[in-house]
């Protein structure tokens, strides 16, 4: 059985009727298959849903969807809901956690070395490294955020270690 198939079965007798209905009177394809699956106040559940847990796969958004609607819905319209709703899934930020003590020594160095001249800044070296893993998965996470919030404290993870070997370059 093929996956177009599967997901007709989904749809109740009325909403085959309305679909046939609707292809019956002219209208195309193209504009039938618009049919929305999902209601607004599905849509909203959705969005809200990866809001509150931004780390939330879309297939965890849709079987957590389907269990509240009783109603099936694939982890695909689950991406076009968010998407609408102006979510992407991206690589959240990652940062070193830093203790208060660590942020007061920064912020005494950089007030030590704020007057510094070019001349005196040549004498420090700075490197630039790359991280490679060792191990074939990296676990890299995404998060569902909205264009120009990459730097919100909600799509920043802290995290102090890599875990498993790795080179730097």
């Amino acid at each position: 059985m093929t996956n177009n198939q599967s997901v007709r079965r989904h749809l109740d007798a009325f909403t085959r009727g309305r679909i046939i209905g609707k292809l019956e009177e002219g209208r195309s394809v193209t504009i039938v298959v618009l049919h929305k699956g999902t209601t607004p106040a599905d849509d909203r559940y959705i969005v809200l849903k990866a809001r509150r847990n931004r780390r939330h796969t879309a297939g965890e958004i849709a079987r957590h969807t389907t269990q509240a609607t009783g109603r099936p819905i694939s982890r695909f319209t689950v991406a076009r809901r968010l998407h609408g709703g102006g979510l992407f899934a991206r690589r959240p930020v990652q940062c070193v956690p830093l203790t208060p003590a660590h942020r007061r020594r920064r912020s005494l160095w950089c007030r030590e070395h704020r007057n510094w001249r070019d001349s005196e800044w040549g004498r420090v070296l700075l490197t630039d490294e790359s991280r490679f893993s060792l191990r074939n998965d990296s676990h890299r996470i995404l998060i569902w955020r909205e264009r120009g919030s990459r730097n919100h404290p909600s799509n920043i993870i802290e995290r102090d270690r890599y875990g498993g070997r790795c080179v730097l370059v």
